[in-house]
């Protein structure tokens, strides 16, 4: 708890007999003192009891008027740092106190304010409320800028007021076109905005705290071109569902598939759920109700036939209510599934969530708003592009338009 204790400094005592009020400013422990610019002379400071009694003289007014503005200024201070999730230290609070941080922050680097937001990110990981992968496209995000200020400025950090709109887009050339990761040259558009939405990120968590004044990467305008994700058929989902595989391992895999298909979970989100994510409402309908570690937003899903089914197969098998697998060995086993059913799609994790909110559930009815929901979908714009790719719907509307015309 922020504790504020004035008392007077004897030793710094005025030629005209007055000694100056200080602030013991304490705070887990460990505490600082402020000069208030206030002083008062001994007998008074002990005879009003530190201008805590009933004071008749003004100037012992104005003084103790004062001094309660301090402490409110310290208190509000303190409530910033804290609630923009600061590491609150009271060197900090001091130098924000004092006006000094604006003249501190021309020494701040863009390196720092990633590193910076990094730590900060990486609690939300180690509080469950964030995923490990968001975390290593950060880190990935700052190893790229780093990258870029060591080829074009020959540098290993630049400061933050440094950085102009020529600076920006002369990084997103570099993404596009002669970023080096794992031999593959280039970043495609999409993946380009989502980093440059990353550093907007960090630098807006950088203001927040009060380590910069304003985000150097504001200007980027770059746009995600919205592209027809890949998703089954209900003929190639029930190809998969009902073709048997030889192998523990593919079946496990088919299983795993066909769980996200019919739930829509991401793989962080399916491969965390317990038992305990296992809810029976009210009329008896079980449900799958948990938050999407990447947004932490509510993504609830009434359990279909078969998903129970699958968490039937693998009850009291292991702790989580399926199995657990790596993306990476997923999509590679996935590949090898694809080929078996003969379905000409590069299947992946990705695929099975896509298929969830087509085919499952907008194919068949459900609406726009119902699926946003069980996707954990922070706005209903996430989803919409889903319902663009569905002719069948069209298909089913322009029927009943037939009909009426015929």
């Amino acid at each position: 708890m922020l504790k504020v204790i004035f008392y007077i400094k004897a030793d710094k005592a005025k030629p005209n007999g007055e000694i100056p009020i200080y602030a013991k400013i304490s705070f887990q422990g460990k505490e600082t003192t402020m000069s208030t610019g206030k002083s008062i002379a001994e007998e008074r400071w002990s005879s009003t009891n530190k201008l805590r009694n009933f004071l008749k003289l003004e100037k012992e007014k104005i003084i103790k008027q004062a001094l309660d503005q301090f402490q409110l200024k310290v208190e509000k201070k303190f409530n910033e740092l804290e609630k923009a999730n600061s590491e609150v230290s009271l060197a900090t609070l001091k130098e924000e106190i004092n006006g000094k941080r604006s003249a501190n922050n021309k020494g701040v680097t863009i390196l720092s304010v990633m590193e910076k937001h990094n730590k900060f990110f990486k609690k939300k990981v180690d509080g469950g409320e964030r995923s490990s992968a968001s975390l290593q496209k950060y880190e990935r995000a700052k190893e790229l800028l780093y990258n870029f200020l060591k080829k074009h400025y020959a540098l290993e950090d630049i400061l933050t007021t440094e950085i102009d709109s020529r600076f920006v887009y002369k990084l997103e050339d570099f993404l596009k076109y002669e970023s080096n990761f794992k031999g593959k040259i280039g970043i495609k558009n999409n993946s380009i905005v989502k980093y440059m939405k990353m550093y907007k990120t960090a630098n807006n968590y950088a203001i927040r705290i009060g380590l910069i004044e304003k985000c150097p990467f504001k200007v980027y305008d770059g746009k995600i071109k919205i592209t027809e994700g890949v998703f089954l058929s209900q003929h190639e989902l029930n190809t998969i569902e009902e073709k048997h595989f030889s192998t523990i391992r593919l079946e496990k895999v088919k299983d795993l598939f066909l769980f996200s298909c019919y739930t829509g979970y991401a793989p962080i989100d399916a491969s965390n759920l317990t038992a305990n994510n296992l809810i029976t409402d009210s009329a008896g309908n079980l449900w799958l109700k948990t938050n999407r570690t990447k947004t932490a937003i509510r993504a609830n899903v009434p359990v279909l036939p078969a998903v129970l089914k699958i968490i039937n197969k693998y009850k009291n098998q292991q702790i989580g209510l399926i199995p657990k697998m790596s993306n990476q060995k997923m999509n590679a086993y996935l590949k090898e599934i694809a080929d078996l059913c003969k379905i000409d799609k590069h299947l992946t994790w990705y695929v099975a969530r896509h298929t969830f909110a087509t085919t499952v559930t907008l194919g068949n009815g459900v609406r726009l708003e119902n699926v946003s929901a069980m996707m954990g979908h922070t706005n209903i714009k996430q989803t919409q592009h889903y319902a663009k790719v569905l002719d069948i719907n069209i298909m089913e509307d322009m029927a009943k338009l037939k009909s009426k015309y015929s």
